[in-house]
């Protein structure tokens, strides 16, 4: 592992301000009921409170002899930050890496949905935004998941109606819509308001910025009626409102250092991963290759994306939209540990939370194997590692 000087980095990595991750040891049980309201709610930016349905899940043929597990099942969004999970599931990254070891996949739309199966066995290893991942955890009290690999980065914009926002000082006063309360462009938006100055009441959403949570399928349709005056949200959502003539005000990369921040991780269960640690390699394999083939293919990666997309939902995504969504994300193995940090401490800054732990939260010897394996440098956890690592 890196060296442990870097277990107390800078978490609040938009204000520049040290906070030493430690102090997110305050303890599970000091979180207050602003946590499970917010963070219930939260997921990868894709889903919606109302819309916790799944679709159709797949199941791939194995060839060869099983590992350890009979089968494994693998949770993700018809999402384009998910990539990793859309792509190695249809390029069979994933059943090669696995191969007598029969693979079945659940499909979701929002990140509750995913961590309650998750939590109940009914998924095993799921492709997750970072605020339904930290919620699985400290719900869990740090029993139920471990966070084993990244996914994505970036992906994340306010677009804003030109008409009516033309400088980010416009925005006070403007009703903004984003997708959930708590959830990964929740806390983004309000952390930006606080850092302006401006009070927003994170629950009610009420302030010198109106936030409004609203599902991401209903948000283009608000925007196009003037419903709303922006949207914080994620891809391919705000791709889809500059399309519907929005500008994007603030590409949510400018604001992290090196432009990269957490979007997506790979979770799974403790007690899958205790169990079966020869599978969770070779999901993390798959991954790692899938993400490899992605860095050098990304015109192929991109119309493997949207095929799969239009698989899942019976519907791709038109090409201007999906041009611009796929030039706003990373993929790529390393989990950001310190972007995770910093997004807790924005979630405490803001008042979604009042205390959080979470260290533990990550299980990178697993993904620093395969990378060892591969020739390649391991990742860091930023002091957040299960402990004894």
């Amino acid at each position: 592992m890196p060296t442990r000087e870097r277990r107390s980095a800078c978490a609040d990595r938009l204000t520049r301000a040290c906070r030493p991750a430690r102090r997110r040891r305050a303890g599970l049980l000091a979180l207050v009921s602003l946590l499970l309201p917010a963070l219930v709610l939260a997921g990868c930016g894709y889903g919606s409170r109302k819309q916790e349905t799944r679709m159709p899940g797949e199941e791939f043929t194995p060839n060869g002899r099983k590992l350890s597990a009979d089968s494994l099942t693998i949770g993700y969004f018809p999402n384009i930050t998910h990539a990793t999970a859309l792509v190695g599931l249809q390029k069979g990254f994933f059943a090669k890496e696995l191969r007598g070891t029969r693979l079945r996949t659940q499909v979701f739309n929002a990140g509750p949905s995913a961590m309650e199966a998750l939590n109940a066995g009914a998924v095993d290893i799921a492709w997750v935004g970072p605020a339904p991942a930290v919620n699985g955890f400290v719900r869990s009290r740090g029993r139920n998941l471990r966070i084993i690999s990244g996914s994505a980065s970036g992906g994340a914009s306010l677009v804003v109606n030109p008409d009516r926002i033309r400088s980010p000082a416009d925005v006070r006063g403007r009703r903004i819509a984003t997708p959930q309360i708590g959830g990964t462009q929740d806390t983004a938006l309000l952390h930006w308001a606080t850092a302006r100055g401006w009070r927003v009441d994170p629950q009610t959403g009420d302030g010198d910025v109106r936030v409004v949570r609203q599902d991401n399928k209903e948000i283009p349709t608000a925007f196009r009626r003037g419903a709303v005056d922006g949207a914080w949200v994620p891809e391919p959502v705000a791709a889809q409102l500059v399309a519907a003539g929005g500008r994007k005000l603030v590409d949510e990369r400018d604001l992290w250092p090196g432009g990269r921040f957490v979007t997506t991780h790979v979770v799974v269960s403790q007690t899958f991963l205790d169990r079966h640690p020869d599978v969770v390699e070779a999901v993390l394999r798959g991954s790692v290759r899938t993400n490899a083939w992605i860095a050098a293919h990304r015109e192929p990666a991109k119309a493997e994306v949207n095929a799969a997309v239009r698989r899942l939902t019976g519907r791709p995504l038109p090409d201007d939209v999906l041009d611009m969504a796929w030039r706003a994300v990373d993929i790529l193995d390393d989990p950001l540990a310190d972007t995770l940090a910093a997004e807790v401490d924005h979630a405490l800054t803001t008042g979604l939370l009042t205390s959080a732990d979470v260290e533990g939260i990550y299980d990178l010897r697993p993904l620093n194997r395969v990378l060892a394996a591969e020739g390649r440098p391991p990742v860091d956890d930023a002091g957040l590692a299960v402990p004894g690592d």
